[in-house]
């Protein structure tokens, strides 16, 4: 039998027997070592292009299928690997049609915040693993959602924290938790840029290229307006998370990890849109603080002034009793208790090996290296100090349950309210 048929016969006697979308596990489902990976990608008109172009590099992943409510975007996604791979991908706008493709190992899901937590879901449902880019949700709730999808599933959930793959981020992580700086009570993320404004958009009628009711999904209706799509919808809550959860998810990601910690007691926030009068609703300065009772997070992005901490836009760092660790997010530098530097290890970025573990994952079954609940609970922290900024006051968490307390209009923000038909159930 080759690898096509034994990967239909699997498939088709899997669901006969009541899985992929009647709702049973798919986990007795395994590749060969030596088949390939078939994915499908959602959202390609940037990151998604990229993560598709990268997938194929690996040797054994083919991109089966794209998906795109922007018909432009669907062509530049086919056109990044058509001539990489022995068959050029199928093109799907709906991404519940894309999921009815048996062949599909697992989806790639990079597209605005507001589809992450839906699009993971369905496709747990539908027997395909994930990988979803940061940050994993809209709100708490979902990420939530999510994590019980993987698991009622048995699914693999990669989320694109590719710094969890990369050796000498390992490497940092593993420094500052076994003491080398010593006892750690504070560290520092932040991510600098300098941005224009999004002016004032216009309700007008939608492009002939463009499903726009597609494109919001799960969100509730709202009219087109011309400075939305395809990357604007990041500064407005009712698609999007900020700049903290644009970037600070990865610099957040890092300080979580090293200090080893959860769910923060306290998170207070500030900031503001200063430089521009515009359409934009979230800050382009935030400072975001974060008390864990033993240690302490700060992380701070500037989106209008570029000039970063360490000489670099985005990073972060550890402050010990015994010396200091400081990483730009791909090496890192080590300073003693005097501020001497006395080692400098230099990196290199890029998504390959995060995306190989991926791959690698869905044939052995074993747990990603930023698995869903590592993701989580990064991204809350996130959707917290966002929260915060959006009340306007100190949040007080349970540690136990990881939910804020004595705060009803905080919690309001922890869910969100969705268009009917598209309410997030597991």
């Amino acid at each position: 039998m080759n690898a096509i048929g034994r990967r239909r016969f699997l498939r088709d006697g899997l669901v006969f027997c009541g899985g992929a979308l009647c709702g049973g596990p798919l986990s007795t489902h395994l590749l060969g070592a030596n088949e390939r990976v078939l994915l499908g990608v959602m959202g390609t008109n940037g990151r998604g292009t990229a993560l598709a172009r990268s997938f194929v590099s690996l040797g054994d992943v083919e991109i089966a299928a794209v998906c795109d409510v922007d018909d432009r975007a669907a062509a530049k996604g086919v056109q990044a690997v058509a001539s990489k791979q022995p068959r050029p991908p199928k093109v799907f706008k709906d991404f519940r049609k894309m999921l009815e493709e048996r062949d599909i190992d697992g989806v790639v899901i990079a597209t605005p915040d507001h589809w992450h937590a839906t699009a993971t879901v369905l496709a747990c449902a539908a027997g395909k693993d994930v990988y979803v880019e940061k940050p994993v949700s809209h709100n708490p709730r979902e990420g939530e959602l999510m994590i019980a999808a993987a698991s009622k599933y048995s699914r693999i959930v990669q989320v694109g924290t590719q710094r969890r793959s990369m050796p000498q981020i390992i490497e940092a992580m593993r420094k500052v938790r076994e003491g080398a700086i010593g006892k750690v009570h504070f560290a520092r993320g932040w991510y600098t840029n300098r941005r224009g404004s999004i002016g004032h958009g216009k309700t007008v009628p939608v492009p002939n290229w463009l499903d726009w009711s597609l494109w919001q999904g799960p969100a509730p209706e709202k009219p087109y307006r011309d400075n939305i799509v395809h990357y604007n919808w990041h500064w407005f809550w009712h698609w999007g998370t900020g700049e903290l959860g644009n970037n600070g998810i990865h610099g957040l990601d890092l300080c979580r990890w090293a200090l080893n910690v959860a769910v923060p007691t306290t998170v207070a926030a500030g900031g503001k849109r200063y430089y521009f009068a515009d359409d934009q609703e979230t800050p382009d300065t935030q400072v975001v603080y974060y008390d864990f009772g033993h240690c302490a997070i700060a992380w701070e992005s500037r989106s209008c002034q570029g000039h970063g901490y360490e000489g670099s836009m985005f990073g972060a760092a550890f402050y010990g009793d015994a010396g200091t660790l400081v990483t730009d997010g791909s090496g890192y530098t080590v300073y003693d208790s005097s501020d001497k530097d006395v080692e400098r290890v230099t990196g290199s970025g890029g998504d390959e090996l995060h995306l190989k573990n991926f791959a690698q994952c869905i044939k052995s079954r074993q747990r990603p290296n930023a698995d869903i609940q590592e993701g989580h609970l990064s991204t809350l922290l996130c959707h917290l100090g966002n929260i915060a900024w959006r009340v306007g006051r100190t949040l007080r968490l349970d540690s136990r349950t990881g939910k804020i307390t004595g705060d009803r209009a905080a919690m309001q923000l922890w869910s969100r309210t969705y268009r009917h038909g598209w309410e997030l159930r597991v």
